[in-house]
């Protein structure tokens, strides 16, 4: 009768240990969109070729943001982000050989809406857009969405806004790319006590020497001095 006893009481902790196991497992990005009806709209507007009907799926995410329905880190949030983040960049569509999903306006909104996610993936996201990137616009949404995100572990971050400065146009570089990289230096230093990458201060004193509007080498001067305040 014992014997029975335990068996029975083994039997039962095997039945509840496989139950906590399936609990604990995290959703796939598939599972996600079945449990949300709006999300599965949002993603179907995104992989759309219309630029408008994309547009829309970002304005239907943002006010997701804003309501605090999807948050930093939400998996179903980053993967209609991150695809769009480069649209015609990184995914490209092509009828006889022409890319027709070249949508700059669409890279610019979902730059801004990771960075109001914040977190780890969207710093990611946004760094690849930095090397990738080739309009202005949407340079300058990554770079300052980066800074309000305000990571730079080992100076990660610092290093590769410095070098999108350094690699620009000398002879007629773009002064809102440049703004944005200097608001964004002076993000990530009051969010981390300061920059320690030397290039950091090349690519500020680049922007204070060279062909830029009056306002923006003002900016950069303004930031030098932030930055020697954490020396």
């Amino acid at each position: 009768m014992k014997v029975s006893v335990i068996w029975i009481c083994v039997f039962f902790l095997t039945i509840l240990s496989f139950s906590f196991g399936q609990e604990a497992e995290e959703p796939t990005v598939e599972e996600i969109y079945l449990q949300s009806a709006e999300i599965r709209l949002i993603r179907e507007q995104a992989v759309t070729v219309d630029r408008d009907m994309k547009l829309l799926a970002l304005q239907n995410l943002k006010n997701m943001i804003e309501d605090g329905r999807v948050s930093t880190g939400s998996p179903e949030a980053h993967y209609i982000l991150d695809y769009l983040a480069v649209e015609g960049i990184g995914n490209q569509i092509r009828e006889n050989r022409r890319v027709i999903n070249y949508f700059p306006m669409v890279r610019k909104e979902a730059c801004y809406l990771l960075g109001e996610l914040g977190g780890e993936i969207s710093k990611d996201t946004l760094l690849d857009v930095l090397n990738q990137e080739d309009e202005p616009m949407v340079k300058a949404e990554a770079a300052y969405a980066l800074g309000k995100i305000g990571i730079n572990e080992n100076d990660e971050v610092a290093r590769a806004l410095s070098y999108s400065i350094i690699n620009q146009d000398a002879v007629n570089p773009d002064s809102n790319f440049a703004f944005a990289v200097l608001l964004s230096f002076e993000k990530i230093a009051k969010a981390n006590e300061g920059i320690e990458d030397p290039e950091a201060f090349r690519a500020i004193i680049r922007i204070a020497q060279g062909n830029y509007v009056r306002d923006v080498k003002r900016k950069a001067i303004e930031v030098m001095d932030l930055l020697r305040q954490y020396q």
